[in-house]
């Protein structure tokens, strides 16, 4: 088989007219250099130079053969400048997955902003709260909340997480604050229930102490969709239990108000994740910086 270096010394002689020269710009000796051009010309079975102490001449199959070199080696250095520039230029297609409301509350916005930056950069984000394989779904980053960590990947923390509860001023303005878990059962809770149930048990944890406890609440509203809940919850049709992350925008605006701020569920962590720190493209380095940076504002 042909190496492109052999082909490298060819073109190289042609254009600088001598062996010599094509191998003071390759690092061959000139013995070296007309052995890998004998070689070349055996491999293909025919003469491409005729050789004279003062010159080279292209034999017709070594003109035709010269004008192909040209293409192939032209398109080699443009592949490999290509691969060069993904190591220091976000490029490609930025394949990511994520919790569904995280996603779109968070991760969604902040890949908007990443290909804002990054011009040649294409993003495919995908929503699911089932746990997605990142090596079998050939992504390049998984976003997570909680979760046992998975030893293949490298886990960057981005913000803890935990599940509090919180309600519209104009609920609790009619309904009242609940002071204890146990008050969590006269009130009107919103459900999340996939089999269509009106109730729920929401399991809290005291941040001082570490107490547990677990409270039966009801409600007229439950529903399968996180998003649909946050909905009604700022439309004041009852208290909710959600991720921090999802109402931190909320409960700074005032739209939402924490409600026993301490009670709330485990601290689950937050991570971008992604396969190994070697040859890492800049479209995952640039993206999990990004969103360093971007949870990094995220209000308290």
């Amino acid at each position: 088989m042909v190496e492109l270096s052999d082909m490298r010394l060819f073109v190289s002689a042609v254009t600088r007219g001598s062996l010599s020269a094509a191998g003071r710009e390759l690092g061959f000796s000139p013995a070296v250099g007309s052995k890998r051009l004998s070689r070349l010309e055996a491999d293909l079975g025919v003469r491409l130079l005729q050789r004279s102490s003062r010159r080279l001449a292209l034999t017709e199959e070594g003109a035709i053969y010269f004008e192909r070199c040209q293409t192939i080696l032209a398109e080699v250095a443009d592949a490999e400048a290509a691969v060069g520039r993904g190591r220091h230029e976000a490029q490609g297609v930025l394949r990511v997955s994520s919790p569904v409301a995280l996603g779109r509350r968070w991760i969604g916005p902040a890949l908007a902003e990443l290909a804002a930056m990054a011009p040649r950069l294409t993003v495919h984000l995908t929503l699911s709260d089932e746990i997605v394989d990142l090596i079998e779904g050939s992504l390049d980053c998984v976003v997570r909340i909680g979760g046992a960590p998975d030893s293949r990947l490298i886990a960057r923390h981005l913000a803890d997480n935990r599940r509090i509860i919180c309600a519209a001023p104009s609920y609790l303005a009619q309904r009242g604050t609940p002071q204890t878990p146990e008050a969590l059962a006269e009130h009107d809770c919103i459900v999340m229930s996939r089999g269509g149930a009106a109730h729920a048990d929401w399991r809290l944890e005291q941040r001082d102490t570490g107490t547990r406890t677990t409270v039966r609440v009801r409600g007229r509203f439950a529903t399968d969709n996180g998003e649909l809940a946050h909905d009604w919850a700022l439309a004041g049709f009852g208290l909710v239990r959600r991720s921090s992350i999802d109402v931190a925008d909320e409960l700074a605006s005032g739209q939402l108000v924490e409600v026993l701020p301490q009670w709330a569920g485990a601290r689950a962590p937050i991570t971008v994740q992604y396969a190994s720190r070697r040859h890492l493209p800049a479209r995952v380095r640039m993206f999990v910086d990004h969103l360093v940076s971007v949870f990094a504002r995220v209000p308290a």
